[in-house]
C-alpha cells in the first residue's frame, strides 16, 4: 500500500460524495499479531475445518501493521481524508491481549467484526467446504453462536464499531428468532455505547441485503445506537458503491447523524444533503 494507492481510493470516494474513508485492514493480516494469535485454532479439535482455518490465517499474517501505520500517517500529512483504523475479528478469551497490542498505535477506529464461528469461517463463501458446514452445524445454532459472539465482542469493549453486524446472513439463512437475537444485538452495542456499521456490502453477497437488515437496523435506531456508513471495499471498484441508496436507508430508518472518530474518541456528523 502506497500514498498513490490511497490518493486513488480518496479520489474514488470524493466522485461518489465521501468526504472521509477509514482505513481498516484486518488485524490478523499483519505479523506482529503472530505471537499472541498464532495459535489461537488449536483450541479447537483437529479436523480439516481447522487445518483449513489455520492455513488461511497464516497465509495472511505477512504485512507489517508498523508499515501500514506509517503509511497511512503520511497519507493524513499529505492532506488526504483518511483516518486510521483497524478491523479486529473476535478472539474468544484473547481481547484483551488484543488491546494491549494496538494500544501502542495511533488508530482513530477500531472496527469489530465476527468472521468465524469456532473454527468456522462462514462468510468464505468461494469455499464449498466451508459452506457445506451449515449442514453439519443448522441455521439456528449458527445464529445463536454468532449472536452471542458479537454479545461478548461488544462486551470487552475493545472496538468502537460493529462491522456489519449481521453477516452471518451472508448465504441468506434466516433464524425463525430473528426478532429475539436482533433485540439481543442491538441492547449488547447500546450497553457498551458503541456504534453500528451500516454497509452496502451485503448487496454484494448471496442474501442481497444490506448490512443491517431493516429490523436489525430499527432496534439500533430504536436503542439509540449511533452508525457509521461503509462499502467495505477491497478494491478501488467498490469504494462508495450504493453510497445514495445507503443515504435513502438510514433517513428512512430516522438516522440524521453519522458517529465519527479520531483518536478513538467518538463525536456525530450532522448528515449533508443528498450527494
Amino acid at each position: 500500500m502506497t500514498v498513490e494507492e490511497l490518493a486513488e481510493f480518496c479520489d474514488k470516494a470524493q466522485s461518489a460524495g465521501i468526504v472521509e474513508i477509514a482505513l481498516t485492514e484486518h488485524l490478523f493480516r499483519f505479523e506482529q499479531v503472530k505471537p499472541i494469535l498464532g495459535s489461537y485454532f488449536r483450541r479447537f479439535p483437529e479436523r480439516p475445518m481447522r487445518t483449513l482455518m489455520e492455513q488461511y490465517w497464516h497465509d495472511h499474517a505477512k504485512a507489517d501493521l508498523d508499515h501500514y501505520v506509517e503509511v497511512v500517517q503520511e497519507a493524513k500529512q499529505a492532506g488526504l481524508p483518511v483516518i486510521l483504523g483497524l478491523e479486529v475479528d473476535y478472539y474468544e478469551d484473547e481481547m484483551d491481549a488484543v488491546s494491549r497490542l494496538l494500544d501502542g498505535y495511533p488508530f482513530d477506529v477500531l472496527l469489530g467484526s465476527i468472521h468465524w464461528i469456532a473454527d468456522w469461517p462462514f462468510d468464505h463463501i468461494s469455499d464449498p467446504t466451508v459452506v457445506a458446514e451449515w449442514n453439519q452445524i443448522g441455521i439456528e445454532p449458527a445464529w445463536e453462536a454468532y449472536t452471542r459472539s458479537l454479545e461478548e465482542l461488544s462486551a470487552t469493549r475493545a472496538v468502537d464499531v460493529l462491522a456489519h453486524p449481521d453477516l452471518i446472513k451472508i448465504m441468506g439463512y434466516r433464524s425463525t428468532r430473528s426478532n429475539e437475537l436482533h433485540a439481543r444485538m442491538a441492547e449488547a452495542a447500546a450497553k457498551a455505547g458503541i456504534a453500528a456499521e451500516v454497509s452496502s456490502a451485503g448487496w454484494r453477497k448471496p442474501v442481497n441485503e444490506v448490512y443491517p437488515s431493516p429490523d436489525l437496523l430499527s432496534e439500533f435506531a430504536q436503542r439509540q445506537v449511533a452508525i457509521t456508513t461503509a462499502s467495505d471495499s477491497h478494491g478501488n471498484e467498490h469504494v462508495g458503491f450504493q453510497v445514495r441508496e445507503v443515504r435513502r436507508y438510514i433517513n428512512d430508518h430516522g438516522y440524521q447523524k453519522l458517529r465519527g472518530f479520531r483518536g478513538r474518541q467518538a463525536y456525530d456528523v450532522e448528515l449533508s444533503s443528498e450527494p
